[in-house]
């Protein structure tokens, strides 16, 4: 393993569903703290986090759920809309 990709969800429940979308795809996906998410990659870590990114936008169209993920610094945070 080379590297990991960060994710943050704002609430448990995020977390959990995100979590579960993500080990189910067949990432390695594991919980880090109450919300985190750490996704294990080996190689070109930038390319993992924007497939993350768009599977994470999938998930929350997929369950109508009130929030976007930003990427920011390798990690991507799930957030209610900032305006």
């Amino acid at each position: 393993m080379d590297d990991a990709v960060q994710v943050e969800a704002a609430r448990i429940p995020d977390r959990d569903r995100l979590l579960k979308e993500l080990r189910d795809s067949g990432l390695d996906a594991r919980p880090v703290d109450e919300v985190g998410i750490e996704v294990p990659v080996e190689g070109d870590g930038d390319e993992m986090a924007d497939e993350l990114f768009a599977h994470a936008e999938r998930v929350i169209m997929s369950i109508g759920a009130p929030f976007v993920p930003i990427k920011h610094e390798g990690t991507i945070y799930i957030r209610p809309p900032l305006s």
